[in-house]
């Protein structure tokens, strides 16, 4: 079942990987919005849920998140973290850079101990105002499933001009104030093969992940219904081994089956 999530703020819900979230959707919610169209949201595809309403304002967004955290304070649920994610690329809401400020304000203010993350393509970071809001948070967790232009032709879908070596020249002037997530599957799609699992992918992948020397690596695989059909799972065995050749790096790994 696709999942479109409220606007702007939604949950807190468990991640597998972050721990309790409050979800900051800055996108509108009744559609999805994204700059590209991967075969594995669960979102869906970008054609089947075009949305109509706007983008959720900077004050729309400030006062919302605000009436949440005092609502979550009076209850006593504490959240690990702030996740910015919801129906698309968050970068594309032309306020992010501000609305980063005001939710590291708010944050400070609420909850000091719960970690802001961006779950984020990274396309949108080769501009100057993204790249240093992207630089303010705790968690800049930037995707990058290959480093083959074909395979993100087909599995990715990026709308307008990619070019995956900038991204990664770009991810390199990060540093360790990234975290780098890939996912991992098998299966096929139109009929060929979106296996990245095998060392044709792997070994130029990891090369990349050993220039940009990120904080963290973050690798998993497919866990809710996707839109394209005959998409699988890698499995843990072939994770566990990726994984260890990212520490063999010297850099941090988790898993995720």
């Amino acid at each position: 079942m696709t999942v479109i999530y409220p606007s702007p703020i939604f949950g807190p819900i468990h991640s597998r990987r972050l721990g309790i979230s409050l979800g900051i959707n800055l996108l509108p919610s009744d559609g999805k919005c994204c700059s590209f169209d991967c075969i594995y949201c669960e979102c869906g595809f970008n054609h089947d849920f075009v949305p109509k309403q706007k983008l959720p304002t900077r004050e729309e967004v400030r006062t919302a998140l605000e009436a949440q955290l005092q609502k979550m304070q009076q209850e006593g649920v504490t959240p690990d973290v702030f996740t910015f994610a919801g129906n698309g690329e968050p970068t594309l809401n032309p306020h992010f850079p501000e609305i980063i400020d005001d939710t590291l304000a708010l944050r400070d203010q609420y909850f000091p101990s719960a970690k802001v993350s961006v779950l984020t393509n990274a396309a949108q970071s080769l501009r100057q105002p993204v790249f240093d809001a992207l630089c303010k948070v705790d968690n800049n967790i930037c995707k990058l499933d290959t480093i083959s232009p074909d395979y993100i032709a087909q599995v990715d879908r990026p709308n307008g001009n990619y070019d995956v070596q900038k991204i990664i020249a770009r991810l390199k002037e990060f540093g360790n104030r990234c975290i780098i997530q890939t996912m991992f599957m098998k299966g096929e799609f139109g009929g060929k093969s979106v296996d990245n699992t095998g060392e044709a992918f792997v070994e130029p992948w990891l090369q990349a992940v050993k220039e940009i020397q990120p904080r963290e690596v973050m690798i998993y695989t497919i866990d809710r219904e996707t839109p394209a059909h005959h998409l699988k799972k890698a499995s843990p065995a072939e994770l566990d081994a990726i994984g260890e050749r990212v520490r063999q790096l010297g850099l941090a790994c988790s898993v995720a089956y």
